[in-house]
């Protein structure tokens, strides 16, 4: 805990220099930071004049690297943390309750004598916090009343789980001011994924929280959904001479539930008739022994998505292959074959209720016209509109934005790094 003024000189004058530059990995990026953790501290005093010792807490969105629509199925994927983040500045309160402002919203009171679902709202702020406040409880941290500023630069809606970093840094913020940052960042994600599917009511898998927790690239195994097999593997991809883009296609999530919850069904359709749950549960071998019933009684699309699975859970392995042995080949390779499976066989890339608009398949096109076999694009986590990912080498990167903002428009390109760490704090 630090004295605001005292916080203040060390991040304008440099003090902290050498720890941004170890978060966030280039010059260019600390100084944009200094002046948006001065700028959240400023803030910070405006709402809460009282407080005089801060602490500033931060974490990362995530981006899918391979794996699509795998977890559900208790299945292998491979996510990884970026640079961009959410960055609350936090002081504890004597009264039990959190106030806490996100930039461009309204301020939030919640009291943490009763966390009852019923006492908050779904889909709700409020709900995130308390949830993930109770999950803390049962079990058996402590928790406490702080004030706090979040702002963040994790793109929402764009795939990239501005969600999960808030899960993630409200977990990080009890586990420093009430638990001796004893909480694991495995902990942190499972309460995170609880808040969601419990308090505010979306049935999300894991992959997101574990990514925004763990930090890194994050290899996780579902077999056990209780407790996941987590490996965190280090890549740094700008050594290799890559970036990592996400490109907003600009194409609208409405009405696309029922395209979600197709994916899921079809492959549980599938296992069903093995009378499994999922197909991790069921061989391969068996699936593909009894294809005339499944695509009798499943229809094709069904078997499609389920050799999708087999196909990507394998090249997740693949991928965790490759990096471990530095071999950038084999993991271009393995991303391109994720992006073809994706669109051939899982069917992700455009809603089949509406072929006249296809963002994502008119961005994939001009990045293999440009990328070929230099790079790998594919379509970026659940799919059917929103964004697309792509590695593209430092020479083509200007090229390569300017190629995308031509068709999507200016800012719609976004150049990211993959950041070691996932929930911190940063003083």
């Amino acid at each position: 805990m630090k004295n605001i003024q005292t916080l203040t000189t060390e991040i304008t004058g440099g003090a902290l220099d050498e720890r941004l530059l170890d978060i966030y990995q280039t010059e260019q990026r600390v100084s944009r930071e200094k002046k948006r953790l001065a700028a959240a501290i400023a803030e910070f005093a405006s709402l809460f004049p009282e407080d005089e010792e801060i602490e500033i807490y931060s974490a990362p969105g995530r981006t899918e690297i391979g794996g699509n629509h795998t977890d559900h199925q208790r299945g292998h994927v491979l996510a990884a943390s970026i640079s961009d983040d959410a960055i609350a500045v936090v002081a504890p309160s004597a009264q039990n309750e959190i106030r806490l402002l996100s930039k461009g919203y309204d301020m939030i009171t919640l009291l943490l004598d009763d966390l009852s679902k019923d006492k908050v709202a779904d889909g709700s702020t409020e709900a995130l916090i308390a949830g993930v406040a109770a999950g803390l409880q049962q079990r058996g941290y402590h928790i406490g009343g702080f004030h706090a500023y979040v702002t963040s630069d994790v793109l929402s809606g764009s795939g990239l789980s501005s969600s999960a970093a808030f899960e993630t840094i409200i977990g990080n913020i009890f586990s420093g001011l009430y638990n001796d940052d004893k909480v694991s960042a495995v902990e942190i994600a499972q309460i995170g994924q609880y808040a969601e599917n419990e308090y505010f009511g979306k049935p999300c898998g894991l992959m997101d929280q574990m990514a925004c927790s763990v930090g890194s690239l994050c290899h996780i195994d579902f077999a056990d959904p209780a407790s996941p097999r987590v490996e965190r593997l280090e890549f740094d991809l700008r050594k290799a001479g890559y970036n990592l883009f996400i490109t907003d296609t600009k194409g609208s999530h409405a009405d696309l539930t029922p395209e979600y919850a197709a994916i899921p069904a079809e492959m549980g359709s599938v296992a069903a008739l093995f009378g499994k749950e999922v197909l991790s549960q069921v061989d391969e071998d068996a699936v593909i022994e009894k294809v005339s019933e499944i695509r009798e009684k499943c229809g094709d699309r069904a078997f499609l998505r389920a050799l999708h699975y087999y196909e990507e859970n394998k090249r997740v392995l693949e991928l965790v292959s490759a990096i471990k042995e530095n071999d950038i080949p084999a993991f271009l390779k393995a991303i391109r074959d994720c992006g073809h499976s994706s669109f051939e066989f899982l069917q992700n890339v455009y809603p089949s209720s509406d072929v006249r608009h296809q963002n994502v398949s008119v961005a994939l096109l001009f990045s293999e016209k440009m990328l070929k076999n230099e790079g790998a694009c594919r379509v970026h986590g659940g799919g059917f509109a929103g964004t697309m990912l792509a590695f593209v080498k430092d020479e083509q990167a200007d090229e390569y934005t300017q190629m995308m903002e031509h068709v999507f428009g200016e800012g719609s390109c976004h150049k990211l790094a993959i950041r070691k760490y996932g929930g911190i704090r940063i003083a």
